[in-house]
C-alpha cells in the first residue's frame, strides 16, 4: 500500500458548492491540475480558477443533456488504476490515459427534490445521480492510490493534511475518507430505494423483503431512560414527515431520553388535528387534550382535564404561540418541554424566563401527517413494521346500536374523544365534554379499571360527558361504571361476544352508543 500519495490531478464535480472556491484555490497553490464538469467548471472559471473540462480531458463531449459526461474509460481508468500494479500502469500508458489522484464529488440533491412538494416525478428522477456515485465508489475502492472527498466539511482537513505532508495524503486518512464515501452512496441509494418502494409495495399488500434504513447520530444524551443507562439520539435521514430531529431547541436544558420519547408521542398526536389543538403529555400518554377556538382556549381546556398529572409534563400545541398562550404556559407549574410550530417574539421572551424549560419549534407540525407513513417498533433482535394508524373515522361510518342515537353535540364530542383515545396506551378510556377531555384512564390491564380511572379523574365532570374506548367491551361492567357516573354517550369498535350485554347496559342507562368497526390499540 502507498503510505502517502502526492495529489497532482483532481476531478472536481459538486452539486453542493459550499467552500468550493477556497478549496480549489488551495489545491491550485499545491500545483494540482483540476478537471471539472458543468456548473462546477463554470463556478471555478467565474472566480478565475484554472480548470480543464472533462470533455477536453476525455476527448468526448457531454451528451444526453448532461446524463453522460464522466462515464468514460479515461475517467474511470484514471481513478481505478492500481498504482503498484505494473500491468495497470502499462495499460494507462498505452491508452495515453492519466491517473487521477483526488476525486471531489457530491451528489445531485435527490432528497431535497423528493421532499419538495412542488417537485414532479420527472424532476425527482433527473436528480438520481449516476456518474457521481460511480466515481465515488471507484475512488473509495481504490483508496490505496486515490483520495475521495464527498463533504464540504472535510475540505479544510484535507488541505491541512496536504500542508503537513507537502502536498500528499496518508493512507489512514484516505481510508477514513473512503469510509465516508461509501456511507454517502449507501444513504443515497437507500433514499432512492425508499422513494420507489414507499407507499407502493404496502399499498399493493406487500412489504419489502429487506429494510435497510440508516440512522445518523443526532446527539449524545446525558443518560438513557434512567441515570445508570447510557443513551444517544439517532435519526432517519430519509424520513419525509415532521420529526423531532428537525425541530429547533430555542431555549432550555439539553433534551433527555425520556423528553424525546414523550415529545414524539406528543408530536404524533398533534399531527392528527387541524383545528387549534393542545395536549398535555406524561409518560407518552395524554393527561389532557382539547380543541379550541384559539390555541389559548385549547391549552386552557387541555390543562384543566388533569392539572395534577400535568406537573412535569410535555406540552404540545399545533399553532403559533402568542403572548396570551405564553402567559398561560408560563404560569403552569413545572413544564418539562413545550413543542409548537413557532413562537412570536414576545411569547418566546416570556417563556425563556424559566431557563430549564425546553422550548422547541417545529414548523412541520402545520403540514399535518403525511399519508402512507410506515411505523416501526424494535423488539429484541428484530423489528415490527406496519402501516400507520391514520384511518379517519367519519360520522357517516358510525353504526348506532342503542335505542337512542347520539345528539349532534354528543356526536361532535364522541369523534373528538375517538381521536384522543387512539393516542392513549391500551387499555384506554377517554371521557370528554365538548372538545376537551375531562378524564383519561390509560394503560390498564382491564377495561373496567380503565373506565373507573377515567371516571375518578373526571369526578363531577363525568356527568354529561361522552366516552371513547380504544377496543370493545367484553363485559357490561365497563359500560355500567361510567354511565352510573353520568356518561351519556359511548363510542367503541364493537365486535365482542359481549356486545349484546354492552348494548343492553347502555340502553338501561339511557345512553347512546355507536360502533366504529375500527380498533385503536396502542402498545
Amino acid at each position: 500500500m502507498s503510505e502517502r500519495i502526492t495529489i497532482k490531478r483532481a476531478l472536481v464535480s459538486v452539486s453542493d458548492k459550499r467552500g468550493l472556491i477556497d478549496f480549489a484555490e488551495s489545491l491550485v497553490k499545491f500545483g494540482v491540475e483540476i478537471i471539472s464538469t458543468g456548473g462546477t467548471l463554470a463556478a471555478l472559471k467565474k472566480e478565475g480558477i484554472q480548470a480543464v473540462s472533462v470533455s477536453t480531458f476525455t476527448g468526448a463531449p457531454e451528451i444526453l443533456g448532461g446524463r453522460v459526461k464522466t462515464l468514460h474509460p479515461k475517467v474511470h481508468a484514471g481513478i481505478l488504476a492500481r498504482r503498484d500494479n505494473e500491468d495497470d500502469l502499462t495499460d494507462l500508458q498505452q491508452q495515453e490515459f492519466k491517473p487521477i489522484d483526488l476525486v471531489v464529488v457530491n451528489l445531485y440533491p435527490f432528497e431535497e427534490t423528493r421532499n419538495n412538494p412542488a417537485s414532479t416525478e420527472k424532476e425527482i428522477i433527473e436528480n438520481i445521480d449516476i456518474g457521481g456515485p460511480t466515481m465515488i465508489r471507484a475512488a473509495a475502492k481504490n483508496f490505496d492510490g486515490v483520495a475521495v472527498v464527498t463533504r464540504p466539511e472535510d475540505y479544510e482537513t484535507v488541505i491541512n493534511e496536504m500542508k503537513k505532508n507537502e502536498g500528499a495524503l496518508g493512507i489512514e486518512f484516505r481510508r477514513i475518507l473512503a469510509g465516508r464515501a461509501f456511507e454517502l452512496t449507501n444513504r443515497y441509494d437507500e433514499a432512492i430505494s425508499h422513494y420507489f418502494a414507499s407507499g407502493r409495495e404496502e399499498t399493493a399488500g406487500q412489504f419489502p423483503a429487506r429494510i435497510t434504513t440508516t440512522y445518523a447520530l443526532k446527539s449524545s444524551l446525558r443518560y438513557g431512560e434512567n441515570p445508570h443507562q447510557k443513551g444517544t439520539f439517532y435519526y432517519n435521514e430519509q424520513f419525509p414527515g415532521p420529526s423531532l430531529a428537525k425541530a429547533s431547541v430555542l431555549s432550555g436544558k439539553e433534551l433527555s431520553y425520556n423528553n424525546i420519547a414523550d415529545l414524539d408521542a406528543c408530536l404524533d398526536m398533534l399531527l392528527d388535528f387541524d383545528k387549534p389543538f393542545a395536549c398535555v403529555m406524561k409518560h407518552a400518554n395524554p393527561c389532557g387534550a382539547a380543541v379550541g377556538e384559539t390555541i389559548a382556549d385549547a391549552y386552557r381546556d387541555a390543562l384543566a382535564s388533569d392539572p395534577l398529572s400535568a406537573f412535569g409534563s410535555i406540552i404540545g400545541l399545533n399553532r403559533k404561540i402568542d403572548a396570551v398562550t405564553a402567559e398561560l404556559l408560563h404560569r403552569t407549574r413545572f413544564v418539562e418541554c413545550i413543542l409548537a410550530p413557532e413562537f412570536d417574539a414576545e411569547a418566546l421572551a416570556m417563556l425563556k424566563k424559566k431557563k430549564n424549560r425546553r422550548i422547541l419549534a417545529l414548523p412541520g407540525i402545520a403540514q399535518g401527517r403525511p399519508r402512507g407513513e410506515m411505523v416501526s417498533k424494535y423488539v429484541r433482535g428484530g423489528m415490527l413494521y406496519q402501516t400507520a394508524d391514520d384511518i379517519e373515522t367519519l360520522e357517516s361510518s358510525l353504526q348506532t346500536v342503542t335505542t337512542r342515537g347520539p345528539t349532534k353535540e354528543e356526536l361532535r364530542s364522541l369523534l373528538f374523544a375517538w381521536k384522543v383515545v387512539k393516542h392513549t396506551k391500551s387499555n384506554a378510556i377517554v371521557l370528554a365534554k365538548g372538545t376537551a377531555t375531562v378524564g383519561i384512564g390509560m394503560g390498564q390491564t382491564s377495561r373496567v379499571d380503565a373506565s373507573a380511572l377515567a371516571v375518578k379523574r373526571a369526578g363531577d365532570r363525568a356527568r354529561g360527558a361522552v366516552l371513547a374506548s380504544d377496543a370493545f367491551f367484553p363485559m357490561p361492567d365497563g359500560i355500567e361504571v361510567p354511565t352510573a357516573a353520568g356518561v351519556t354517550a359511548i363510542i367503541q369498535p364493537g365486535g365482542s361476544k359481549g356486545d349484546a350485554e354492552a348494548i343492553e347496559a347502555a340502553n338501561k342507562a339511557g345512553a347512546a352508543m355507536v360502533f366504529t368497526g375500527i380498533r385503536h390499540f396502542k402498545h
